[in-house]
């Protein structure tokens, strides 16, 4: 007996023999793992692969394959809307770039180029427009916030150099978003996984916003002490020399 043709649960057959009675009878439609309860993943994985190879089933992505049906001009195609929604569920997705700036108010730009951030190591260019830019290995903890919560995150990574706004217009927008209840708890939630910039940034902003000390002081204690850090724009908030920014260069009017 091959590896992956395994006998399911029932006895009525092997893993194998299961899954492809199991497609063959159903038509035209996307198959996920997921799709075979009860049945070993990694057997039913070698198996769909296995499949892809004879050419049964077309492979999309990660775990993602398409049985198609004859139609007058050749095998059907997947409904790409039907895919993306599959596959990029299975991913975190957020607003990144200036799609996050937007997305938060800081500008009315809409990117030609539009940016997205994943916390998966990819994101297939099946399920995405060709323009797009995507940011991958977010911190998995990112699956806990918000959009708004991962934009504003996304924002302070990038020093708020999307904003069309002057650089005390944009921390006081900034401080507004952080004002709202808990906000400012659940990034602390996720500090640790993030850059030391982001760490120094958000506690330049807590120490404005009156966060107790101690809460501050284990912000200070993640910092090297010997490090300084550009926070673009967001050297505007009020104790950014404390939280060791590096001096603040003319900048343009904007």
């Amino acid at each position: 007996m091959r590896i992956g043709e395994k006998r399911n649960r029932s006895g009525a057959g092997t893993t194998a023999e299961t899954v492809r009675a199991q497609i063959e009878s159903s038509g035209e439609r996307l198959w996920r793992l997921a799709d075979f309860d009860g049945l070993p993943l990694t057997a039913v994985a070698q198996t769909l692969s296995r499949l892809a190879r004879r050419g049964l089933i077309q492979r999309l992505g990660k775990g993602l394959y398409y049985r198609a049906r004859p139609t007058a001009f050749g095998p059907s195609r997947p409904n790409l809307a039907q895919v993306r929604s599959l596959a990029l569920g299975q991913k975190a997705i957020f607003p990144a770039g200036i799609a996050a700036a937007n997305l938060l108010g800081f500008t009315t730009q809409n990117p030609a180029r539009i940016e997205l951030a994943t916390d998966g190591a990819s994101l297939s260019r099946l399920f995405l427009d060709k323009d797009v830019l995507v940011h991958t290995r977010r911190p998995a903890v990112w699956r806990t916030l918000s959009q708004i919560d991962a934009a504003l995150l996304d924002f302070l990574r990038n020093r708020g150099e999307s904003s069309e706004l002057l650089p005390d217009k944009t921390v006081e927008k900034l401080l507004g978003y952080f004002r709202e209840p808990g906000r400012f708890e659940r990034m602390l939630k996720v500090a640790a996984t993030e850059p030391p910039r982001v760490r120094a940034l958000l506690g330049a902003i807590g120490e404005q916003l009156g966060q107790p000390e101690p809460v501050l002081a284990e912000l200070q204690e993640s910092l090297n002490p010997l490090s300084r850090f550009d926070f673009g724009i967001l050297a505007a908030l009020a104790h950014a020399r404390r939280w060791q920014a590096k001096e603040r260069r003319d900048r343009e009017t904007r």
